[in-house]
């Protein structure tokens, strides 16, 4: 089983680390015309946000964004070319538990969510010097977030039948959850309703945990936040090691 496991890890890592120019650079200029934008040309008018400096304040989000969206482009798109050129099957019919390919999957997109929020966290160390208030509560948060994304990933990849069906969630769904999830603001500044709209949204959780990591201000109680995020993941894992025992759009 190990030997398993680390064999589809290995690969998932080379299959985007040979194309770095493609899957680890982009998100690192994004970043950096983030931080442009709206940190050094709204920052200044903006002021502060519960106390912070507002560049320093939506340096978390924009960090946690770009682990959110790498986690789970890792996980579809390698999982739905394998459905795509049938080297699924190679798999699925080895001696290998459902489990460890679920597992080696997300641990593919956990790996690409790492590496590249690292390089975007040694980007912004360029613009902004800032320390990290707690390393325990920022790389936890961080890695409940890769692998919950990780997992919705799978789950897409695995109805996905085209190559525009794995754009579909990301473009209608995951993009507009992130940028309300409280990224580039403090839910106390909208009204009321809408601050318990927001709260329905997981993101909420994952970018304001992290922002506690990094700078010890935050909306919502730590454990709730991770309570909420361990109760998606479960759900999320359950859902994905059905479908993917069942063989759902996989065996034919």
């Amino acid at each position: 089983m190990w030997i398993a496991y680390k064999t589809i890890v290995i690969k998932e890592v080379l299959r985007f680390s040979r194309i770095w120019v493609q899957t680890i650079f982009p998100p690192i200029i994004t970043t950096s015309l983030y931080l442009l934008i709206f940190g050094g040309l709204m920052g200044e008018r903006i002021g502060q946000m519960q106390g912070i400096d507002y560049l320093q304040y939506i340096i978390p989000g924009i960090i946690l964004m770009t682990v959110i969206t790498n986690s789970y482009a890792n996980t579809v798109s390698s999982f739905f070319l394998a459905k795509f050129n049938h080297s699924i099957e190679e798999l699925l019919v080895a001696p290998v538990p459902y489990w460890v390919i679920l597992l080696g999957y997300i641990s593919g997109g956990v790996a690409r969510g790492f590496i590249v929020g690292l390089g975007v966290f040694i980007a912004v160390s360029f613009f902004v010097e800032f320390t990290i208030d707690s390393l325990f509560i920022t790389f936890f948060t961080f890695l409940l977030t890769a692998i919950l994304f990780s997992l919705a990933g799978f789950i897409n990849a695995i109805f996905a039948q085209s190559f525009d069906d794995i754009s579909i969630v990301p473009t209608f769904i995951l993009m507009p959850m992130t940028y309300l999830g409280g990224m580039f603001y403090s839910i106390d500044i909208l009204p009321q309703f809408w601050q318990d709209v927001s709260k329905f949204n997981p993101i909420y959780y994952m970018v304001d945990s992290f922002r506690l990591g990094f700078l010890g201000v935050s909306t919502s109680d730590f454990w709730t936040s991770m309570s909420v995020l361990l109760v998606m993941i479960a759900m999320l894992a359950t859902v994905s090691f059905y479908l993917l025992k069942k063989g759902v759009n996989i065996k034919t």
